[in-house]
């Protein structure tokens, strides 16, 4: 978690998507950093299989400390709050209901609502459908994210990882029925980058957009 001396003070809740490194590095860190100055316990928010693979793989002694048994001088430093996919959890502001998708390990996606708008989240995904039936059914929804990992030569190592090439991206994107929603790319692999940027620029898709790192967005 890349996080500013602000957003270190002021976030306390933590929700994740699936266990994989590239999701989870920063949490250790982020909880060792703050360890002396926590006033409430960060807040952990996942599916019972992806906290155990924490308490099991980083949070183990052997790894890393097991903050959840440890507390500072005000108390407890980590907390586990767990939900089922499809169950709908209000975090500050925000109602986030968890979507099944399609990775290679078990994982979520989200609609996260406030009482303005509503936005859907893929995280990392291959070919999916459940998460296509709900945001089917919502009436109005300000934004999509969407992964596409890998550039289209990489087809094979995309199928096998579970994720979408801009290939992929575009056929799952037929199975959107609101075609006038907003839909960002996310989670590029850094290094293919601009190849896939290139990639979805020529399949001229409308209403579709990259995320640009470090943007702040509003919805």
């Amino acid at each position: 978690m890349a996080t500013t001396s602000i957003q270190k003070k002021q976030i306390r809740d933590v929700v994740l998507t699936h266990a994989h490194l590239d999701h989870i590095a920063g949490l250790p860190f982020f909880i060792d950093d703050l360890f002396v100055s926590l006033e409430e316990p960060i807040r952990v928010h996942a599916t019972k299989e992806v906290i155990e693979k924490l308490q099991k793989n980083i949070f183990n002694w052997e790894i890393y400390p097991n903050f959840s048994e440890l507390h500072n001088k005000v108390g407890a430093v980590l907390e586990y709050c767990q939900f089922e996919i499809g169950t709908e959890i209000s975090v500050k502001h925000l109602s986030i209901k968890s979507l099944e998708v399609n990775h290679k390990v078990q994982t979520v996606g989200f609609l996260i609502a406030d009482e303005k708008s509503k936005i859907a989240f893929t995280s990392d995904t291959a070919e999916m459908d459940g998460f296509w039936k709900v945001v089917n059914a919502e009436k109005s929804l300000a934004a999509i994210l969407i992964e596409c990992a890998f550039p289209d030569e990489l087809e094979n190592l995309a199928l096998q990882s579970h994720h979408l090439t801009p290939a992929i991206l575009k056929m799952e994107l037929g199975k959107l029925k609101n075609t006038n929603c907003p839909i960002y790319v996310i989670n590029m692999k850094p290094v293919y980058r601009e190849k896939i940027v290139k990639q979805i620029e020529k399949l001229a898709i409308e209403n579709l957009q990259i995320l640009e790192v470090g943007k702040i967005y509003e919805w």
